[in-house]
């Protein structure tokens, strides 16, 4: 195979195939996000063991019906412990959800074929149920000592213990 193909072939693959994070645009980093909302969704740890369980209730500024933040821009004003994931604290943060696209790329791995960018539709995710749409409750309407009989497991995701 000569240069000039490889460069044709490369070409040709998708920017999460032939870029690193550090080299991805802003725009690529943000169209990695396949809305599942999970990661929006109240984790708790466990103090001796490290383990990260996660609920069903979510962060007041989601939306559950578009899984979306309500107020993105301003997430981190808002929501003071909101973690804003980048290039660089993506493969730091073990909490992540197995099926998180940037977590996937991160990792080496492809997107599924319910991501966006694979299929084309916005809606592919949450046709596949692979995101908690209509399946939260905003951290507002259930109180803090109410979390732990929240934990669930999302589809997707590791059983817990």
């Amino acid at each position: 195979m000569t240069d000039k193909q490889n460069k044709h072939e490369t070409a040709q693959l998708p920017f999460w195939k032939t870029k690193n994070m550090a080299e991805m645009s802003q725009t690529e980093w943000e169209s990695l996000c396949d809305n599942c909302g999970k990661c929006c969704c109240i984790r708790m740890e466990d103090d001796i063991t490290g383990d990260i369980y996660i609920t069903d209730v979510s962060c007041k500024l989601f939306d559950p019906a578009t899984c979306q933040c309500i107020d993105y821009a301003n997430r981190s004003k808002i929501v003071p412990d909101c973690v804003t994931l980048t290039k660089d604290n993506v493969e730091q943060l073990n909490w992540m959800p197995q099926t998180c696209a940037y977590r996937l790329v991160a990792d080496g791995k492809d997107l599924p074929d319910y991501h966006h960018l694979i299929s084309g539709s916005r809606d592919s995710i949450h046709e596949a149920g692979m995101s908690v749409q209509g399946a939260v409750t905003s951290e507002l309407k259930v109180p803090a000592e109410e979390h732990i009989t929240r934990i669930t497991i999302w589809p997707g995701e590791p059983d817990i213990g």
